[in-house]
């Protein structure tokens, strides 16, 4: 690996385009390096992630609307839809506009977190789209996927948006955009140009992720990577992009970031070296921000302590600075802390994923968000103890540049009415690949069955389970068969008329 400093140049001194950190991304994007045959079988694990999610939210507002503005755009030898005929294709960005939101809208996929947040695997529906409308091959979408995940990996280690409230969708424009570039094989200068473009048209402010966070926060890494698919396109026929992006004098950087007066270190892998860093993420096994999975655990095991959960007075929690500032007290979000708040806002509240994994022992990806759990009074009681608190022994360990001492947990204080402390600690989540019981093939599978029992039938269940995992020996042309078909009666329509 190399760590590429990245500053911001006045324009009166020309920064050579080979020195930029655009440039080294297409580097990198367009070597030739050999696949890591873990990396490989990592992203057949993540492809069978994304389809569970995604099946298990079709039927949901976000889901459905998308799903009815990707059905107006039909196209012969486009690309498949999530739920519906594979014999039915559509223009791939809008395909990955649709299965994009599917697959974000529970919050259920994988993620890393590092100077900044993301989820990886929301790179996958749009190079999936674009793969199925270009005939290229499962070695040529797994060359994509492998890229996209470096990069976008490795922008979270070097560039932190949410400092300046950007959210995290800005370092996935240019991380699809490269995907796409490897998986098409385009030269250096055209994946240069539409990393650029990516970058430009994708910046946007954390408001979706703050107060009243509505349904704009499945559509958003959707709409980043349908944006980065027009920015490759535009560039394949031969269009520029605002340049240098990351270092110019009114680039990201100087206008938006840390300013004029900026460094940043970016680590990326030498040309030819094998791409490893989808290594480094990890699934959830619950539907909650990913910060919560291993509180969600210590819930669980707390409950066989506490036999009578009317005896607590107070929880004190004590963790990291993002855990504590973006899903916790102090983010100072009264919605967090509000029975009527909506789905979105919950699954970013520590304080109600906690209270209700302590009662119930459990998560549900629907049941533990109904609004009746929501206001059941015993659950509110809870809810309104808890207090988060930044420990910076915690911060430290969030992060650890060591993928083994990384940790995203806390420590729990919980204080009983006659006084006595109970006291538990967890630095990772059970599923964690350094955790107690590391997400494995079975496991994935496993959460697929589980999300998409009742949905589909059992015929197509293993149809798709086994042709996720012969994904190297898909021929061009045969990437649709990783779509899903349900039932057309159990496909839910909005009606309500739009522009298309």
């Amino acid at each position: 690996m190399i760590l590429h400093k990245v500053k911001v140049y006045p324009s009166k001194i020309h920064l050579p385009k080979k020195k930029q950190l655009a440039w080294k991304i297409a580097e990198i994007a367009s070597d030739n390096a050999k696949l890591d045959k873990g990396a490989v079988e990592m992203v057949i694990n993540r492809i069978i992630d994304n389809a569970s999610v995604a099946i298990a939210s079709l039927n949901r507002g976000p889901v459905i609307s998308s799903r009815e503005m990707a059905l107006r755009h039909s196209r012969k030898n486009g690309a498949t839809l999530f739920g519906v005929n594979s014999k039915l294709k559509f223009d791939c960005e809008w395909a990955a506009w649709s299965n994009g939101t599917a697959v974000r809208e529970l919050d259920f996929h994988d993620t890393f977190l590092a100077a900044d947040y993301s989820h990886p695997g929301d790179n996958i529906p749009p190079l999936l789209s674009v793969a199925q409308q270009n005939k290229k091959s499962g070695f040529d979408l797994l060359r994509g996927i492998i890229t996209a995940y470096e990069v976008q990996v490795n922008l979270v280690k070097g560039i932190c948006l949410h400092k300046h409230k950007v959210d995290h969708v800005a370092h996935l424009g240019p991380s699809v955009a490269a995907g796409i570039g490897a998986m098409l094989r385009l030269n250096t200068e055209k994946i240069f140009q539409a990393v650029q473009q990516a970058l430009h048209t994708t910046i946007s402010t954390r408001q979706s992720r703050k107060g009243e966070i509505s349904s704009w926060k499945a559509y958003a890494p959707a709409h980043a990577g349908k944006l980065a698919i027009e920015a490759v396109d535009r560039t394949m026929r031969g269009e520029g992009a605002p340049s240098p992006i990351y270092e110019g004098e009114d680039s990201v950087i100087a206008r938006i970031l840390d300013g004029k007066k900026a460094l940043y270190r970016v680590p990326l892998p030498k040309k030819g070296e094998s791409k490893k860093a989808i290594l480094e993420t990890y699934t959830k096994e619950y539907s909650a921000e990913y910060q919560s999975q291993a509180l969600i655990d210590l819930a669980k095991k707390l409950k066989k302590k506490i036999k009578n959960l009317n005896l607590i007075k107070k929880i004190d929690i004590y963790t990291s600075h993002h855990t504590h500032y973006v899903i916790g007290t102090g983010a100072n979000d009264p919605q967090k802390m509000d029975p009527n708040a909506s789905r979105e806002t919950l699954d970013h509240s520590i304080m109600y994923i906690f209270a209700v994994a302590l009662e119930d022992g459990s998560w549900h990806h629907v049941k533990s968000y109904t609004k009746s759990r929501a206001k059941r009074k015993s659950t509110i009681k809870i809810w309104k103890s808890i207090i988060t608190h930044e420990d910076k022994s915690w911060t430290k360990k969030y992060h650890d540049p060591d993928p083994k001492k990384k940790s995203f947990g806390a420590k729990v204080i919980i204080t009983l009415k006659n006084g006595k402390k109970i006291i538990e600690k967890q630095d990772k989540a059970d599923a964690h690949p350094y955790g107690s019981r590391p997400f494995k093939r079975k496991n994935y599978i496993n959460k697929f069955l589980s999300l998409t029992e009742g949905i589909l039938d059992k015929k197509e269940s293993d149809r798709f389970i086994k042709t996720a995992q012969n994904l190297k020996k898909l021929k061009s042309g045969q990437l649709y068969r990783l779509n899903i078909e349900v039932k057309k009666s159990k496909i839910k329509r909005n009606l309500k008329k739009g522009i298309f």
